[in-house]
């Protein structure tokens, strides 16, 4: 990019067109960035805000002013790096969140799932753990269970059948 065609929308830069076109601030803004052979990605966020925060925000690649990735920081937040209370990406961190690598604190799913309510994942940890390797503070689910009560291959809890029943709907049978 040229200093002719590049325009400053702090903190992005943008072409000089987009600039000029005069889109008010509040609207909801799509965005899509290439520059130096490869795409900078996407970015959208809702016009209507909870806090600061909005309430959808989805976006992708590389911020182009940072040249670092872009977050999605939202009530609902989508992409590869996701914060807020649905977080949806790659890596997600939030109350309600789903991703590769998952961070919740009502409920993580992914990959890799931490959290300190139901963490459901390959590897999850939390207080009540479901997944192949599962960690839990109470209860854990899995091929491999850690917890003070479990379901593995090698033992089953009567306990956590009770919790499960109680708070997921039922359809576990009894250990004994």
């Amino acid at each position: 990019m040229c200093h002719d065609c590049v325009a400053s929308d702090a903190p992005r830069l943008v072409c000089r067109t987009c600039a000029a076109s005069g889109v008010p601030a509040g609207a909801p803004q799509y965005r899509y960035a290439y520059g130096y052979g490869y795409g900078f990605g996407f970015d959208y966020r809702s016009s209507i805000t909870i806090g600061r925060w909005p309430l959808v925000h989805v976006c992708t690649g590389i911020d182009p002013a940072t040249m670092r990735p872009r977050v999605a920081k939202g009530v609902i937040a989508i992409g590869n790096i996701a914060v807020g209370g649905l977080a949806i990406g790659g890596v997600a961190i939030g109350l309600i969140t789903i991703g590769g690598a998952s961070v919740g604190l009502l409920l993580a799913a992914g990959g890799v799932a931490l959290g300190l309510g139901l963490s459901i994942g390959g590897l999850a940890v939390g207080s009540f753990a479901v997944g192949g390797a599962a960690v839990g503070f109470f209860y854990a689910i899995g091929g491999g269970a850690i917890a003070p009560a479990v379901i593995d291959g090698r033992r089953c809890d009567q306990a956590v059948v009770e919790f499960a029943n109680r708070w997921m709907g039922g359809g576990f049978p009894d250990c004994r």
